[in-house]
């Protein structure tokens, strides 16, 4: 399998990142969940993967509305999914299964990028299938990206139910066709895929013995965890980095909008930060900056260390050095650009986790006055409303997702009708907030390390890691074996 250097991935377009968080985060600062390889500005061919005689690539004629009768219901679609069975043990001596859970972006990262899971293949013997996520990469309903993403009308299949029961109803045929009813399936998700993963245990509980949810958010919902969550994680992790850093990125606030107060203050501001394009509203490139540190302390890790970069650069020009040359000189030191790039903010109607944040995934994410390093900006759930009828024509279900998956009474919900999940997190992911952080039960377990970031674990693991994640890792490993020591195939004599 083809390898690549996150580091120099991630430093070389972390600007890019943040142009693809930007589109589900708007003014409610709501990063995108997803996974460091989903990322990857290059496409990833699915035709040089089979050629690589580790993976088998296939498509599966899924129902288009596992939930209605209507006639349309039963119209059909390509789902994308994809199998190594470079470990596999075979059915015969009920080898595992695991299930890598398809999130919001193309399955291929994922398959090509990834690491983790086949460490955990390679020490069980098992099958790995990676199933794609309806209305992802090339899974698209009605035949076309454009189709798919037309109106509300045809997006309206396009739920976090559906996509489970798409995943049972593969991989139970997958089963079938490899005469491996026997063997347990382990479902495997990261981020958005991490709540699938737990979600689809839960669930489907036939179709998945256990499920390792990494960076799992699932109770960063209305009414569970506080809308400042994710942003005072950020702010820790700077502050933690380094206090003179972290004062000068909340001041620095302050200082753009004097500017900006002042004739020809939009031309200073952007020549200042060197903008690619004038800036119009302090409003606009203090939400950028916003993203840009969202990104530095959701992503960093061992391997890159943009916070120490940044915050070593901003301090070592010194306090007599202007404020936002400061954040200019942090700014340069982890991005690898001529110019920053201002991006609309606003939904976008084709973006796919737009849709999803603008129906079931609503995350509130805000600030109040002097609780971050940011300014305030509570959520508005009004004009978020607002914004999803103007773009998308509907509105948003904020309580549903917590509804549907147990999310209120969570503990009381795991503790009675639950069994054989991990839930994996780092303290350092702002996301971590919104995460189960405490053992439900023997068998619900949450692993987390302090130094953690987003989705970290899941990385290919080098000979350079630092011992909490070898550790947090052996963790994992071991109680899936405790899983599988115990697995009896329900109907065996």
């Amino acid at each position: 399998m083809a390898q690549l250097n996150l580091s120099f991935l991630l430093k070389s377009s972390l600007f890019v990142l943040i142009a693809l968080t930007c589109v589900s985060g708007k003014h409610y600062r709501a990063t995108k969940l997803i996974a460091k390889n989903s990322f990857l500005t290059a496409k990833v061919d699915s035709e040089s993967i089979n050629e690589s005689q580790e993976y088998e690539v296939y498509n599966y004629t899924q129902t288009l509305d596992h939930f209605n009768f209507n006639p349309e219901s039963y119209t059909t679609f390509q789902q994308r999914y994809v199998v190594n069975s470079k470990y596999w043990g075979g059915p015969t001596n009920s080898s595992p299964i695991f299930l890598y859970v398809g999130a919001e972006s193309d399955i291929m990262g994922d398959v090509e990028y990834n690491g983790f899971e086949h460490v955990i293949a390679s020490r069980f013997k098992g099958l790995l299938v990676y199933i794609e996520h309806r209305y992802y990469g090339t899974s698209m309903p009605f035949g076309s990206y454009d189709e798919a993403y037309k109106n509300a009308n045809t997006l309206g299949y396009f739920t976090s139910e559906q996509a489970l029961a798409d995943y049972a109803q593969i991989i139970i045929d997958v089963k079938k066709n490899m005469s491996a009813v026997n063997c347990p399936v382990i479902a495997i998700g990261a981020s958005y895929g991490g709540m699938l993963a737990s979600w689809f245990r839960m669930k489907y509980p036939h179709a998945a013995y256990g499920a390792l949810a990494v960076s799992a958010p699932i109770l960063y919902f209305m009414g569970l965890t506080p809308e400042n969550g994710y942003a005072s994680v950020v702010s820790k992790d700077f502050n933690s980095t380094s206090t003179s850093c972290y004062k000068t990125i909340r001041e620095s606030w302050f200082e753009i909008d004097r500017v900006g107060a002042q004739p020809q203050g939009m031309l200073n501001l952007s020549q200042t930060f060197n903008t690619c394009t004038p800036v119009n509203t302090t409003k606009l490139l203090k939400y950028h900056l916003e993203i840009i540190y969202d990104v530095m302390a959701q992503y960093d890790d061992p391997t890159v260390n943009y916070l120490q970069t940044f915050c070593n650069a901003t301090d070592a020009a010194g306090e007599g050095t202007y404020i936002l040359d400061r954040i200019m000189a942090g700014y340069r030191s982890v991005a690898e650009t001529n110019c920053i790039t201002l991006f609309d903010m606003g939904f976008n109607n084709k973006s796919g986790w737009d849709w999803q944040s603008c129906t079931e995934m609503v995350m509130p994410m805000g600030q109040g006055e002097n609780d971050t390093m940011f300014q305030a900006n509570p959520f508005n759930l009004g004009e978020y409303t607002k914004e999803c009828q103007q773009v998308f024509g509907v509105t948003p279900r904020p309580y549903w997702a917590p509804i549907e998956f147990g999310g209120y009474g969570i503990k009381t919900v795991l503790e009675k009708f639950a069994s054989n999940i991990i839930f994996s997190n780092g303290l350092r992911d702002p996301y971590s907030s919104g995460g189960v952080l405490q053992n439900i039960s023997d068998t619900v377990v949450a692993i987390y390390t302090q130094e953690g970031h987003h989705c970290s674990d899941l990385l290919t693991p080098m000979a350079t890691d630092p011992d909490w994640l070898v550790e947090q890792r052996n963790k994992e490993i071991n109680i899936i074996e405790g899983w599988l020591s115990k697995y009896t195939f329900a109907n065996a004599n």
